[in-house]
């Protein structure tokens, strides 16, 4: 069993980030907390275990140490348009001048 501090830490930080998910995203329903793995493990937590009224926890791919809220909303899309807003098609009309670059290889 992990340390009980680190528990109570994690829970209150986990219940912040809930409350700014529901404060920012009105209209998305937040169900659990994603961990990766290994942080379930160190943590002694069960994927699945209900942490808070309505928030369980699952099993994430993401890095060590961090946590994602999860939800039911899409918060990509926003991201995608702007992406895709962004992509400039660019010719260039002179050439800069320079000297090739030297190949070399590291034995």
């Amino acid at each position: 069993m992990a340390d009980t501090s680190k528990i109570a830490k994690n829970l209150q930080r986990f219940a912040q980030a809930i409350a700014a998910h529901d404060r920012e995203n009105p209209t998305h329903t937040a169900y659990g907390i994603g961990l990766a793995h290994f942080d379930l493990e160190r943590l002694g937590l069960d994927e699945g275990e209900e942490i808070l009224p309505g928030i369980t926890i699952h099993a994430d791919s993401g890095g060590t140490g961090n946590f994602r809220v999860l939800c039911d909303g899409q918060h990509d899309e926003d991201k995608r348009e702007v992406a895709e807003d962004e992509v400039v098609e660019a010719v260039a009309t002179t050439s800069v001048g320079g000297d090739p670059v030297e190949r070399r290889s590291f034995n």
